[in-house]
């Protein structure tokens, strides 16, 4: 049996079984079409039952010895590198995921659990003085209780266990809903590998559904305390507005427009591999993506010929093939997107150096240059195979161009002057930029996160204890307090 079809279930309480929402989520292999699984969708009753189990569950999990919890997290580590070729194979079937993408991905979530095992002893408490000799201030760190999380589809198992695993290792239960595009790597599988690392039930609880069968009932349930969004600024929006009309608090990692920036006096090789590698890594469905290349006017044309010549290099086909490098987008309504998105910025005017063709969800790479300042596509997210080429006249411009977006994920500075960089990377408006390097990194103690629309908070490294804690003041008064009545 495949993980496909073992694992085409809700599981709460820690129990898989069947939906009882009014239709079925049907699970494809975006390369070839393939029937990977099909899933009733969780109802609204399912949503309160998984809440409800975890509320259960969580104060004898939050008890538990933080060095005790740390033993899930090893056990888990040692899981995903038993089935590493498995779960590979899975990410590559269900997200049409690369070799190299898949690799990338399940390093990551290596990397995030080892992080877990060391976040469940840092909820670290402090003792603050008082006016009162006799009196003593604790400020204890305690778990937030519940956790609700809603993961994307492009790195689905990653970006739920880098919400999942540090909430569960500061002592919280969890409701996790993974995209309807990717049920089983963002949902199913985190769920199998805790379940068999040992998690108690209820803590951890995984709901497949959607908004069209239970609407807000997800952030609108009194139990969670912090909802956990990855995905869309649209959505994002949506998901605090609810959230705060609830009193709960949001973490949320949206969309981004990132701008990768080449300055005259940039190693030209290495900021076309970083740019193309920043672009086109999982066929663009990367947030932190750079949808923008910025060149300096005087190294554009030597720039752009060497860029031209490397994505004209790159093989698009199936995800299976380790030679591949672009493999299909997530469905085919995502590649006709893409298709019409290129189509309407030459109509408006730019000129594609590189047209791509689109066949299936298989979409080839389009390079375009030559667009008018205020061309719809520069100021988007594009997820999808497509590179903007911007040329610009000094440093000041090349900062003016980078932050004329809503967006501030991410971003990277080339030049031969690392101090230049610095002072460049300071001026743009975004939460993460690099200097001499890609735009797509993570790191799992580095705080993550993005300003204007793209999110609010932080996760990663101490970020993980503001986001799934709070703190809580105890007094003690060893004397007597003198009270006026």
């Amino acid at each position: 049996m495949s993980y496909f079809e073992e694992l085409a279930f809700q599981y709460i309480d820690g129990e898989w079984r069947s939906g009882t929402g009014s239709w079925d989520i049907v699970d494809f292999n975006p390369y070839n079409g393939e029937k990977l699984a099909s899933i009733t969708v969780a109802g609204v009753a399912e949503i309160d039952q998984a809440y409800r189990a975890a509320e259960r569950a969580q104060a004898a999990w939050g008890a538990t010895n933080p060095y005790t919890r740390r033993l899930v997290f090893e056990r888990a580590l040692r899981i995903i590198d038993d089935r590493e070729a498995e779960l590979a194979a899975a990410i590559t079937a269900e997200c049409g995921g690369t070799a190299l993408k898949a690799a990338f991905e399940l390093h990551l979530v290596r990397e995030f659990l080892r992080e877990a095992l060391h976040l469940a002893l840092r909820a670290e408490g402090r003792i603050l003085p008082s006016p009162d000799d006799t009196k003593e201030n604790r400020l204890y760190r305690v778990p937030v209780g519940v956790v609700g999380v809603i993961s994307p589809f492009n790195f689905p198992f990653l970006l739920s266990v880098k919400s999942v695993a540090p909430a569960l290792a500061l002592g919280n239960a969890v409701v996790l809903k993974p995209h309807q595009n990717t049920p089983i790597c963002g949902g199913g599988l985190v769920a199998k590998v805790f379940e068999e690392a040992g998690v108690p039930a209820g803590v951890l609880n995984v709901v497949v559904t959607d908004i069209a069968e239970i609407g807000d009932a997800l952030i609108e349930h009194p139990v969670p305390k912090v909802i956990s969004f990855t995905g869309s600024d649209k959505v994002g929006r949506h998901v605090a507005t609810v959230a705060a009309g609830h009193f709960k608090r949001t973490i949320l990692e949206l969309g981004g427009n990132s701008a990768l920036i080449v300055l005259d006096d940039a190693d030209l090789d290495y900021a076309v591999d970083a740019a193309v590698f920043s672009r086109f890594i999982h066929q663009g469905q990367v947030c932190m993506a750079a949808n923008r290349v910025l060149v300096d006017r005087s190294v554009e044309q030597e720039f752009t010929e060497k860029f031209v010549a490397k994505v004209q290099g790159l093989k698009v086909g199936d995800p299976g093939d380790p030679a591949t490098h672009i493999g299909p987008l997530i469905n085919a309504g995502q590649a006709e997107a893409i298709g019409a998105l290129v189509d309407q910025a030459v109509a408006d005017g730019a000129t594609a150096l590189v047209r791509g063709g689109t066949e299936g969800t298989l979409v080839s790479p389009s390079v375009l240059t030559g667009l008018k300042a205020d061309a719809a596509i520069l100021g988007q997210e594009i997820f999808g195979p497509v590179a903007l080429i911007i040329p610009f006249d000094g440093e000041e411009e090349a900062i003016r161009l980078a932050n004329a977006t809503p967006y501030g994920l991410s971003g990277a500075v080339h030049t031969g002057n690392v101090e230049r960089g610095v002072r460049v990377a300071k001026r743009i408006d975004s939460g993460m930029i690099h200097v001499n390097d890609g735009t797509v990194h993570d790191e799992p103690i580095v705080p993550f996160g993005g300003e204007k629309s793209s999110g609010v908070g932080r996760l990663n490294g101490d970020a993980m204890v503001d986001a799934f804690t709070t703190t809580k003041w105890i007094s003690i008064q060893h004397g007597r307090t003198r009270f006026p009545f």
